[in-house]
Parts: structure tokens; sequence; C-alpha cells
């Protein structure tokens, strides 16, 4: 057995942990001035997402969305915040990246920065069509 496949005889998927390390690493590992643009951002992982947000968003299966930006994003924020407003949040959903990583030719940490500059995108009032203009230029 080649030393590649002995590393992954005893490797388990990571876990929600794991998930959240790594999210936390890319977010770090982003520009400074892209970071402190998205001010205070929660991100967290998740299994799957709720049935409610999978109802809202009209997808066939829970393995369907990677990750989600709730809140009000920059392009639609006021000056001052309405009173009890939630704090804007980035999900990331483990079981369907790992789905899906399963399926692709990129790395692990690699998927989960895609997703998370995705969503962080979101927040900054960017379009699905806009950012995916932007990531094909810059291929």
């Amino acid at each position: 057995m080649s030393d590649e496949a002995n590393f992954w005889v005893k490797r388990q998927a990571p876990g929600l942990d794991d998930f959240e390390a790594m999210a936390l690493r890319a977010y770090a590992e982003l520009p400074r001035e892209f970071r402190d643009l998205a001010g205070e951002v929660t991100i967290t992982i998740s299994e799957f997402p709720e049935e409610d947000v999978l109802d809202s968003l009209g997808a066939e299966s829970e393995f369907d969305l990677l990750g989600l930006f709730q809140g009000v994003g920059l392009a639609h924020a006021s000056a001052i915040a309405p009173t009890g407003a939630m704090p804007n949040s980035i999900w990331l959903y483990r079981r369907p990246i790992l789905d899906y990583w399963a399926e692709h030719e990129e790395t692990l940490g690699a998927i989960i920065t895609h997703v998370l500059i995705h969503e962080i995108g979101h927040h900054f009032g960017l379009s699905d069509d806009d950012m995916e203009d932007i990531e094909a230029g810059s291929d």
C-alpha cells in the first residue's frame, strides 16, 4: 500500500469542530481590507440547512446548499441598525460540502474558502451572477 493510501486508512471525515477551524483559518487569511468590510459576521457550521431554509430557497435536496448568508447585506443596511436585529451570519453546511468535495478535484480547504468568500459576497450585496462573473474573470 502506498504512503498516500496508508494516510487515508485511518482517517475520518472532518467533524463540525474541524470545519469551524478551517473556516476561521480561511477567514483569517482573507485580505485585511475584505475582512474589515465584512465587519461583525458570525460563522456557524451545521450538518445540513434547516428545512425552512431549504423550502424558502426552493432547494430539492438538503445537499443543494453548501452555505448561506443570513442578515442584512451592506448594500441594504441603513445607517442605524433596527433594534433587535440579529447579527449577520454565514452558515457553512458540512455534509453538502463533504459531498461536493468527494465529487470534485478540489481540496477541502479550497472548497470551504470558496463557499465562505461566496457568502461574504452576499454580505457585500453581490448577486450570485455578480460573483460568478468575478470568479470567471479571475481564472
